[in-house]
């Protein structure tokens, strides 16, 4: 999203994880996604390649927001509820593991936070969208994926519009093709 809302235009390769091609790992030897290579550099993260199109141009100011807290967002985010995500998403990965209660994690370290956040501002970071809802949407995104109506059941109005706002966005619309698996 952020490469498109920069103006950026790159050469999609979809790649199936099972199946890496050999450039890609060439590229990038830890057989993740995404990778950017650009002019020579290659950027391995998302965060990594969502600073850098922000930095080639931010139209309406993602970029400047208060450090301290974006970085606890993302710190939360990449951290505990992923790893939560993760094991709410594959519970036959984590038998030992109620989904529920899962959730119900998943809903204190982040859900609720986002919600209280929400009450008094339209974005995570305030009043305008930036750089913070782009990076932690696609994971409220898949936590909603799991079970549509176990998330529609949840006390989050706020967040639930907030997601719902991200999820009919134009910008998020316009990079949802599918592609044809990338073969060398």
């Amino acid at each position: 999203m952020s490469l498109k809302y920069a103006g950026i235009e790159v050469e999609h390769r979809e790649i199936e994880l099972r199946k890496k091609p050999e450039s890609m790992l060439l590229l990038s030897p830890k057989g993740t996604v995404p990778v950017l290579s650009i002019e020579g550099r290659v950027l391995e993260q998302s965060l990594e390649i969502m600073h850098w199109a922000l930095m080639q141009s931010d139209p309406d100011g993602w970029t400047p927001v208060d450090e301290f807290i974006a970085q606890a967002w993302v710190e939360k985010n990449d951290g505990p509820f992923k790893t939560l995500l993760d094991q709410y998403k594959y519970p036959n990965r984590h038998p030992e593991l109620r989904q529920a209660e899962v959730l119900n994690q998943l809903q204190e370290i982040m859900l609720k936070p986002m919600e209280a956040t929400l009450a008094a501002n339209d974005y995570l970071m305030g009043a305008r969208i930036t750089w913070v809802d782009i990076a932690i949407f696609p994971f409220i995104r898949q936590l909603a994926a799991v079970n549509p109506q176990l998330f529609e059941s949840l006390q989050l109005p706020l967040l639930k519009r907030w997601l719902n706002q991200h999820l009919q966005s134009e910008l998020f619309n316009s990079v949802m093709d599918k592609h044809p698996t990338w073969v060398d």
